[in-house]
């Protein structure tokens, strides 16, 4: 498995790329190895008293940026800027097909298993190329519902490549070893200075020969 890095990191925050495989905190399974495992021990080797709590989620699949908290303060600060939709994020995924309009809005309900209810997701994108059999697009969702990139593209009829839990790999020719999605931007306020910080992640090597194989 890859190695994660690290960004950016002061007394309060740090920004980690994190790899695909990698799960951001243990499922009920109690997995060990998680980011969070791996950067709480990077902490106490370095004799950092504080605790690194992520901000928000990355499933095991997708690549990029993860914003962590030097404490629960600073965490709650910042899940706060999440909840009033504060936090720019965007992505760059690989969608099946050619997607024709070249920006809109995704909007409609996504069922959440925790809550028992259906709640409305909201995602913009935008097309920034087009490959034969695929699109690369940029996605910034509004909302935050779990997985929403990944379902409400295959709901347009353009699962992204690679996906595996809300399309059949089997039915499409373009094979990738997982989901083609990666966080490569976000921009958020500060917990403790209030300064707006934003943060870039190239693209994986993975999606980068994908797109390289792929004229």
């Amino acid at each position: 498995m890859a190695r994660y890095t690290v960004l950016y990191e002061d007394n309060d925050i740090i920004v980690v790329d994190k790899p695909s495989g990698m799960l951001v905190i243990s499922t009920p399974k109690g997995e060990t190895n998680t980011l969070t495992d791996l950067l709480n021990s990077e902490l106490d080797r370095r004799g950092v008293e504080a605790n690194a709590h992520p901000c928000h989620r990355l499933d095991r699949e997708t690549s990029g940026l993860i914003v962590y908290a030097k404490g629960k303060r600073s965490q709650a600060l910042i899940m706060e800027e999440f909840r009033k939709r504060e936090v720019k994020k965007v992505y760059v995924a690989f969608a099946h097909g050619d997607i024709r309009k070249g920006s809109g809005t995704l909007e409609g309900l996504i069922y959440n298993r925790n809550k028992g209810r259906k709640e409305n997701a909201v995602t913009k994108y935008k097309v920034v190329g087009r490959k034969k059999g695929f699109t690369v697009v940029e996605a910034e969702p509004v909302t935050g519902r779990t997985n929403q990139i990944r379902i409400q593209f295959k709901e347009t009829g353009h699962p992204l490549v690679g996906e595996s839990v809300y399309a059949f790999r089997k039915d499409f020719a373009l094979k990738f070893r997982r989901v083609a999605l990666h966080a490569s931007y976000i921009a958020f306020a500060h917990p403790v200075t209030g300064e707006r910080l934003s943060f870039t992640a190239p693209l994986p090597e993975d999606m980068e020969r994908f797109l390289g194989e792929h004229p």
